[in-house]
């Protein structure tokens, strides 16, 4: 990648079909559900030139957050254990919760942001974060920030 790259955070599906494809080649390839590139793009439906021309380009938003420190926000109904079920999620993952902070609910509904370091999960930050989303209770989650 130049050193003078430039990222932007696009919608999959605007993308063209190549971008996704070629992420689904890297996961399969980190995965070990393939024995070779080959197998891996005949899988994915791409050719070799076109993994090869984007591998390094296209990624994931989830994939390099291995390492690194996550800063969630989520809002949160007002009700006793949501904050519990959260933590338990993250520890579940064995993520490092570094702090929490959680303002005073207004309306029935409180903000909470979480710091994780994820050098440790033994889930992916995706699978983390969708698991936060179906707790009962919690409205909305982004990420604020990585590092």
């Amino acid at each position: 990648m130049k050193k003078d790259s430039r990222y932007l955070l696009v919608d999959m599906s605007v993308l063209p079909e190549v971008f996704p494809r070629v992420v689904e080649a890297k996961r399969l390839i980190a995965g070990g559900k393939v024995k070779s590139v080959n197998e891996a793009v005949r899988q994915a439906g791409i050719s070799r030139s076109a993994f090869y021309k984007y591998k390094d380009s296209v990624q994931q938003f989830f994939e390099n957050s291995v390492g690194k420190v996550i800063t969630l926000f989520i809002v949160v109904e007002d009700f006793p254990g949501i904050l519990a079920r959260i933590i338990h999620e993250v520890a579940a993952a064995n993520g490092n919760i570094l702090t929490i902070n959680q303002n005073i609910p207004i309306n029935g509904l409180a903000d909470v942001t979480i710091a994780i370091e994820t050098e440790s999960m033994s889930h992916s930050l995706e699978e983390m974060v969708e698991a936060i989303l179906l707790i009962d209770g919690v409205r909305r989650q982004e990420i604020l920030a990585r590092e």
